[in-house]
């Protein structure tokens, strides 16, 4: 999770990328960790609206739950907050079946704008049309170019449920929206939905002692290091270290002697503790 929130975080390296930079080869980022910090790092924390809320709440509810789905809800992490405990969740695969997504596509330039289903003012359609096709619909300077330009997701026909005018069958082909004319057609595909099972058991009832137990797994100790080193270690804590030269390989060495919180081949995330202060680390080499 770590390095996508560093990606994510790195405005000024994106900049850097556009005038032609590009990326740094190597990083180590080191950030203060609070219990708080080690629980956001290794868990999940799903808002009360959400699919993964609703089925693990349903699950310490009941014991168990099952959804059918397209995908899996925890498949970058197992580990699920709700309120202040913390709990392990099992995402079993019963079985699958076949089922027709139906996507929505726009041309916002169409070489011939005269409807030949339909046409209906964008403010006329039913909520749950709306609700999709809001954001491309009112962009300023929507796309444009030969053939449909946008195709929005709308899942399948029970997804959608029985508003749309559009799915399961398209009623009209042209949408009219501030004087332009838009035409619409949907497509579909074949897909495989299956149902899931799962089962919640509480591994921390609070942050502090589900960040003890994390504690207890990941966090060692950086000592002993160079004077080079340490110059490598307090620039990465004052706000990332980039340089790939023999002191930061040497420093990550170290560091990936550990077991790591996140690790690939080519990056990873630990919780180490350096002049007796923690620190989430993050490193690519």
């Amino acid at each position: 999770m770590r390095r996508r929130q560093f990606l994510a975080s790195g405005t000024a390296l994106l900049s850097v990328a556009v005038a032609g930079c590009g990326h740094p080869s190597v990083v180590l980022d080191m950030d203060d960790a609070t219990a708080a910090d080690i629980a956001d790092e290794v868990s999940m924390s799903p808002g009360p609206e959400s699919t993964e809320y609703t089925v693990v709440s349903e699950a310490i509810e009941n014991g168990s739950t099952t959804r059918r789905g397209r995908y899996e809800l925890f498949d970058q992490t197992d580990t699920v907050r709700i309120e202040d405990a913390f709990y392990e969740v099992s995402e079993t695969a019963l079985e699958s079946s076949d089922v027709t997504v139906y996507e929505v596509r726009i041309d916002f330039d169409p070489a011939d704008s005269t409807a030949e289903i339909g046409a209906i003012d964008y403010e006329e359609l039913p909520a749950v049309d709306r609700q999709r096709l809001d954001p491309i619909i009112s962009d300023d300077n929507p796309p444009s170019g030969d053939g449909y330009d946008v195709g929005v997701g709308y899942g399948t026909a029970e997804e959608v449920g029985d508003g749309s005018v559009f799915v399961p069958e398209r009623q009209y082909d042209i949408i009219t929206y501030d004087g332009n004319r838009y035409r619409v057609t949907v497509s579909t595909r074949t897909t495989a939905e299956t149902e899931y099972r799962y089962e919640a058991t509480e591994i921390a009832s609070g942050v502090d002692s589900f960040a003890d137990q994390i504690r207890d797994q990941y966090l060692f100790t950086l000592s002993g290091l160079s004077e080079a080193e340490r110059e490598v270690v307090e620039e990465a804590i004052d706000g990332g270290y980039f340089e790939d030269n023999e002191a930061f390989q040497s420093v990550t060495d170290r560091i990936r002697e550990h077991e790591g919180i996140e690790v690939t081949d080519s990056y990873g995330t630990w919780l180490l503790s350096y002049e007796q202060v923690e620190y989430l680390t993050y490193v690519e080499w």
